[in-house]
């Protein structure tokens, strides 16, 4: 049982964690079946047409990595920007604590 705020904070973005990730396995899950069943009934698609001079289009695999890629230099900038400010108002933070 979590015995500070802390813990308590830490154990319920767990148990939130642990509960998104059950719930995206079950939707990989049926994602996949239906995949499998449509694979059957669905007839295979022509190539995608480009144009001439113009650039391939990504794949779905490229475009998640960049997409996350980029998601996680942005969180890291966020995170790292609300340390810095943290940081900067350490001696406000003090002498009000100091004062109170």
């Amino acid at each position: 049982m979590p015995n500070t705020t802390i813990e308590y904070t830490k154990a319920a973005q767990d148990k939130t964690l642990e509960a998104i990730k059950q719930g995206q396995s079950v939707i990989v899950e049926a994602a996949a079946a239906w995949a499998k069943a449509a694979e059957k009934t669905i007839p295979a698609l022509p190539a995608f047409p480009t144009l001439p001079g113009a650039p391939a289009l990504p794949s779905a695999d490229e475009l998640v990595k960049t997409s996350f890629d980029f998601t996680s230099e942005l969180l890291a900038a966020q995170r790292q920007f609300a340390n810095d400010l943290i940081a900067v108002v350490a001696p406000v933070r003090k002498a009000t604590k100091a004062a109170a």
